[in-house]
């Protein structure tokens, strides 16, 4: 679905999405996510996205996922959860429409989330 006439997507907008079609247990179909990647970062008409799916209470169980409550600004109709672990970059053209946007504490979490997924540690640095 090419976007015609829209704005680049920027970190913390929620977006409708068409995913396509998954093997094995990704997210597929259209469905809201988080733009998370930084500004000016990638010459590829790419952006990182993080799927939202309905919230379940077991989710909070799980460190990669970030609850979202809806709200008019994030333009989410019900309990939501951002899984972090199904981070992935995508093709601009997949963006179908903008949604809102999450609060910059909730894209802070949900980068979190995205580090401690793949063990990212930040470096302690020693005084000489």
């Amino acid at each position: 679905m090419p976007r015609s006439n829209m704005s680049k997507a920027i970190r913390g907008e929620v977006w409708s999405v068409n995913l396509g079609s998954a093997i094995g247990a990704e997210i597929t179909k259209v469905r809201p996510t988080i733009i998370l990647n930084a500004p000016n970062v990638g010459k590829l008409p790419l952006v990182i996205v993080v799927p939202v799916t309905d919230w379940k209470p077991v989710f909070a169980d799980y460190v990669w996922f970030i609850f979202l409550p809806p709200a008019a600004d994030n333009g989410l109709a019900k309990p939501s959860g951002a899984d972090a672990f199904q981070v992935k970059s995508i093709s601009e053209l997949r963006l179908v429409q903008k949604l809102g946007r999450v609060a910059e504490s909730q894209s802070q979490s949900i980068a979190a989330a995205v580090a401690l997924c793949v063990g990212y540690q930040h470096p302690v640095t020693h005084p000489n």
